[in-house]
């Protein structure tokens, strides 16, 4: 049984964790990478883009001397993507869920912490202007801020967090409970099937 939920347990992981993950970091190919704030300062950034590129993630990197953003549920960055005087996209970013930030630098103390801004399902073939700006989170102690759009991303199955993690809940759950039940040594021993206890002469 042990057994049984370990794999229960490593296939909720695959399908809520790992299939996710990879999906959000690996599908699709890259467009560029652009640094849109340095120094004290905003820029806004305009990327020629055509039909193929569809459907465009945008993702933004967040370079910060600290150990974990606490955001407070407050607004770090605004997000805006246009094109031909319409917004095809509106984000607000908190990079709260940014665990396990990436090192900028052996030599330096920052961290590059990583949000999702959102999708563009279509893209007209033409300029894309993308403007980001702070938020209103105060005591962000941002170094650098970089646009990356990813081309042709596969779109991640609802269903798969939910079943992942449900997975991962049995797995846990019945691996523990069977740890528990089944480290006693097997069954318990009959007391009756023990030699009866000879008195008197000849006994042992």
């Amino acid at each position: 049984m042990r057994f049984l939920f370990l794999l229960i347990l490593l296939a909720g992981t695959g399908i809520g964790v790992i299939y996710p993950w990879a999906m959000t970091n690996f599908s699709g190919h890259e467009i560029g990478t652009w640094r849109v704030y340095e120094q004290g300062r905003f820029k806004p950034l305009t990327v020629p883009l055509s039909g193929r590129d569809a459907p465009v993630r945008v993702l933004v990197d967040l370079t910060a001397r600290a150990e974990r953003i606490v955001s407070q549920q407050r607004t770090v960055l605004t997000l805006t993507a246009a094109t031909n005087g319409r917004t095809v996209l509106a984000s607000t970013l908190q990079f709260n869920h940014s665990d396990n930030p990436r090192q900028a630098s052996p030599q330096l103390p920052d961290k590059i912490f990583r949000d999702e801004a959102g999708l563009i399902p279509a893209v007209s073939p033409g300029p894309y202007t993308f403007t980001v700006g702070p938020g209103d989170a105060e005591d962000i102690p941002m170094r650098a801020v970089d646009l990356i759009l990813r081309s042709g991303f596969g779109e991640i199955d609802g269903r798969a967090r939910p079943v992942g993690y449900s997975l991962m809940a049995v797995g846990l759950i019945g691996l523990v409970l069977a740890m528990r039940f089944g480290g006693r040594g097997g069954r318990p021993e009959n007391p009756n099937s023990q030699p009866p206890t000879r008195w008197g002469r000849g006994s042992a």
